[in-house]
């Protein structure tokens, strides 16, 4: 294991929330974490993977023109 493990601090930098949430997320079980002792530490792969997990790609049109809402054009 050549990379350090994040705090809760450090892992809700990376993810841009509070360390608030991050807590709720282990608390949930919605994010990988390990036990050091009484201590709650984040490897960056797992951060990187619990973004790319939830992920939400933007359908794309498959014509160039866009289409109308509500019947308008």
């Amino acid at each position: 294991m050549t990379e350090k493990l994040l705090t809760t601090e450090e892992a809700a930098e990376r993810l841009n929330i509070t360390p608030r949430h991050v807590r709720r997320l282990v608390f949930e079980r919605r994010i990988a974490y390990c036990k050091v002792g009484r201590y709650v530490r984040f490897h960056p792969d797992d951060l990187a993977e619990y973004v790319a997990a939830h992920r939400i790609e933007v359908p794309r049109p498959s014509s160039g023109r866009l289409r109308s809402v509500g019947g308008r054009r």
